[in-house]
C-alpha cells in the first residue's frame, strides 16, 4: 500500500527489503535519534533491524498494525504507524521518526495528517492518540498544528537510554473533531 502524500513525499507499506535502509538511517543518526528513541541503542546491526521488520511483517492478524516507510523521491527517510490499535474501542495511536536531514519540512505533519484520514474513514476508528516526551519540542508540534487536543501527561510513560524515565504529553483527535 502506497499513500501520497505530496509530489516527492510517500508512505510505503513496511516490508522486508527496507530493514537495511531503516538500519543506516539508525546507525548514521544514533545521537539525534537515540535521544527519544529508546529503541536506537539497542539496534546494534543489521539483524536487530531485520527482526523488528519480521514481527511486523509477520505478525498475526489480530496484532497486526500498519507500519510505514516514508520516502521522498523514493529514498527511506523515516518511519511512521500505527501501534496499540484496540480494535474493539475503534482507537489507535501513531507513532513517527524523521531522519534530521528532513527535519522542518512538514513531512511528519502531513504524513500523520494523511493517516488519520486513514485511520477515520478507512479503518473505521474513532479515535487517535500520538505520544510525545515532555521535552521532544519537534515531535508534539505535531498534533498541536493539526488540531488534537492535549489530554494531559503519563507520569514515567516512556524509558529512555540511560534508565531514564521520561514524562509523555498524550493528545488525541477524534472523527468528530474533523
Amino acid at each position: 500500500m502506497v499513500i501520497k502524500i505530496g509530489n516527492d513525499i510517500e508512505i510505503r507499506q513496511l516490508e522486508q527489503t527496507d530493514a537495511i535502509d531503516i538500519f543506516e538511517a539508525i546507525d548514521s543518526q544514533r545521537e539525534y535519534l537515540g535521544k527519544w528513541l529508546p529503541f536506537v541503542a539497542s539496534t546494534q546491526e543489521v539483524f536487530d533491524t531485520q527482526e523488528f521488520v519480521d514481527s511486523v511483517v509477520n505478525a498475526p492478524k489480530e496484532r497486526f498494525e500498519l507500519q510505514f516507510t516514508i520516502r521522498k523521491q523514493d529514498q527511506f527517510i523515516g518511519l511512521i504507524g500505527f501501534k496499540d490499535t484496540d480494535k474493539a474501542n475503534k482507537k489507535t495511536e501513531i507513532g513517527y521518526w524523521l531522519s534530521e536531514k528532513y527535519q522542518k519540512q512538514g513531512i511528519i505533519t502531513r504524513s500523520v495528517e494523511k493517516l488519520c484520514d486513514f485511520a477515520f474513514n478507512e479503518l473505521g476508528i474513532n479515535r487517535v492518540q500520538i505520544k510525545c516526551a515532555v521535552g521532544n519540542q519537534p515531535s508534539k508540534k505535531v498534533p498541536q498544528r493539526l488540531g488534537f487536543k492535549f489530554e494531559g501527561i503519563e507520569r514515567q510513560g516512556e524509558l529512555l537510554t540511560g534508565n531514564i524515565f521520561t514524562d509523555l504529553e498524550i493528545y488525541s483527535k477524534l472523527k468528530s473533531d474533523k
